[in-house]
């Protein structure tokens, strides 16, 4: 189908359009979170609660390992 495309130029575009995915991934979960939880994520984590920075981080971590293997596995 792509063959007219260099394979390193087409893994390229892939990488970067999986990260474009991932980050937009996370910046949805992270907003969606923030709505179900009885507290602002930004206000605490201004606050310095050690504890929501660790759950944002682990979300983030999350999402980012399940998206990328998503993408990574629907590429083979």
């Amino acid at each position: 189908m792509l063959d007219w495309i260099d394979p390193i130029i087409l893994n390229f575009v892939y990488a970067a359009l999986g990260g474009f995915l991932t980050i937009w991934f996370m910046k949805r979960g992270c907003s969606s979170f923030n709505k179900s939880v009885s507290f602002n994520i930004s206000d605490e984590l201004a606050k310095g609660n050690v504890a929501v920075g660790l759950m944002i981080a682990g979300m983030f971590i999350g999402i980012g390992v399940a998206t990328g293997l998503v993408i990574g596995l629907g590429l083979s």
